[in-house]
């Protein structure tokens, strides 16, 4: 099973934004240079490069022609290249559909709700695992 999807989603967003400004740089290119060719805002390439955004699928073809990247490497799929954000870690708890499940049901209980829902819950813990 895989980390957690947001988590694993950042980290492979700021992964890309290294890879963008290393390639951008070797290119001898401005991140305006970049966003006017890629045809976005210079803020959002931006964005990009620091790992707070992620490209659509087509921006980041575009931004593969642009800076000539290969999208594998980009991406850090390439043979010995195993990025940290690809490996696999260790199923917890959490993570098992019946707990996925519970927290989504969770989240969206105010309050109140959720103070009941913590009563029944601590009720129904055997007393020597308390």
């Amino acid at each position: 099973m895989k980390k957690d999807t947001h988590l694993t989603k950042k980290m492979m967003t700021v992964h890309l934004g290294e890879v963008l400004r290393k390639a951008r740089l070797k290119a001898e290119l401005t991140q305006a240079d970049v966003a006017d060719r890629v045809g976005v805002a210079t803020e959002v390439y931006g964005r990009m490069e620091r790992g707070n955004l992620t490209p659509s699928v087509l921006t980041l073809r575009t931004l593969c022609v642009v800076l000539r990247l290969n999208a594998s490497a980009a991406l850090g799929l390439e043979d010995g290249e195993a990025a940290t954000w690809l490996q696999e870690s260790e199923p917890t708890p959490e993570e098992s559909p019946q707990m996925r499940r519970l927290l989504r049901t969770l989240r969206q209980l105010d309050d109140k709700q959720l103070t009941a829902v913590g009563y029944v819950a601590r009720s129904l813990v055997q007393p020597e695992a308390r």
